[in-house]
């Protein structure tokens, strides 16, 4: 009996809603630039396969490297001036223009969702050679059906991968969530009807309208978990039953409901979603300068870093370290949560 014990409690001690104790800066001093320590407007950020840390410098148009060991900065890819250019050459020379979000396969190649130039780029891993796999640099809504290197895109927020390898993009301006199948290149619809409406609970994935679909993330069972940036919701999207499911949020801009039921909770502009193996998701709520967790067995929402004001710090307590529009959130393997905190010009750790 004790052994069965002891066991139940340690399968729910893997699930329990972690206890953050401190905060700390691992890239940017809080000053805007373009140097080894100077970084501006970090958007998406993920740890890469080789256990460093990569984000997306939104005003700087580049992607950076910090290696963790040393505490370097490098950039990687984008030349710090806005553009398009670079396709079928090194990543360096290429110009991008206000990248948003990077992901990256299981051959550890990256793709970018380079959001001022409508398109999803591609750095292969091994050459560092820069392409376009979806979008053309025009803004629109075009080409389901084919190629995703001919279709237009318009401002694409957000990138992932299906356990399949497969593309999905948050086409946010389009109001759609776009697929794109890797093995054909082909692009299609695979969520939203292009209206600005309300999402109905329970609704069918496809062809419910999806008002402005900002950042999505897969948990292990490939459901998928979407933030609705003008929406003020998070939705899931079934995978098995193809329907979406209301977890956070009452559609009315706010910030409050802490300690209570996520969907009567208020949210303000939500713009980044990150799956974690605590039996949890976290939200950048960036209009509300904090970072939020709903626990998906209970469905409570809290704040775990931010305190509701914008501003800069002070570290290193969570709750009283304040945050500057958020938009990057993701959560490593061992539970450490990492914040593009925006406007502080910092990229954050909470432990």
């Amino acid at each position: 009996m004790k052994r069965i014990l002891a066991i139940l409690v340690c399968a729910a001690s893997l699930h329990a809603a972690p206890k953050f104790s401190k905060v700390h800066t691992i890239a940017g001093t809080g000053q805007k630039g373009f140097s080894d320590t100077l970084i501006d407007n970090p958007f998406g950020v993920i740890i890469g396969p080789d256990g460093n840390v990569y984000f997306c410098e939104y005003l700087n148009h580049s992607i950076r490297k910090l290696n963790l060991k040393t505490g370097k900065t490098i950039v990687i890819a984008g030349t710090g001036k806005a553009g398009y250019t670079g396709d079928g050459g090194p990543a360096m020379s290429a110009t991008f223009n206000t990248p948003h979000e990077i992901r990256f396969d299981k051959a550890g190649n990256m793709y970018i969702a380079d959001m001022g130039n409508h398109a999803i780029r591609k750095i292969d891993t091994k050459t560092g050679v820069v392409s376009t796999v979806a979008g053309t640099g025009v803004a629109g809504f075009s080409g389901d059906g084919g190629p995703a290197a001919k279709a237009l895109l318009r401002q694409p927020h957000s990138v992932q991968l299906d356990p399949q390898g497969n593309l999905l993009i948050c086409d946010v301006g389009n109001h759609r969530i776009r697929k794109v199948d890797v093995k054909t290149g082909i692009i299609d619809v695979f969520a939203g009807n292009g209206e600005r409406k309300p999402t109905t609970d329970g609704a069918a994935i496809k062809g419910a309208p999806l008002n402005g679909p900002r950042a999505l993330d897969f948990d292990p069972q490939g459901n998928i978990y979407l933030a609705l940036r003008e929406g003020n919701q998070i939705f899931k999207l079934d995978s098995k039953k193809g329907t979406l499911h209301h977890i956070a949020g009452t559609g009315e801009k706010g910030y409050t409901g802490d300690g209570g039921p996520a969907k009567q909770a208020k949210l303000n502009g939500p713009k980044g979603v990150a799956w974690s193996r605590d039996g949890g998701i976290y939200i950048a709520d960036t209009e509300s300068h904090v970072i939020r967790r709903i626990d998906l067995k209970s469905g409570v929402i809290t704040t775990v870093l931010g305190t509701g004001e914008k501003g800069d710090g002070p570290e290193p307590d969570p709750l009283k370290c304040k945050l500057a529009r958020p938009h990057g959130v993701f959560v490593d393997k061992k539970g450490k949560l990492y914040v593009g905190d925006s406007e502080s010009h910092r990229v954050r750790v909470v432990e």
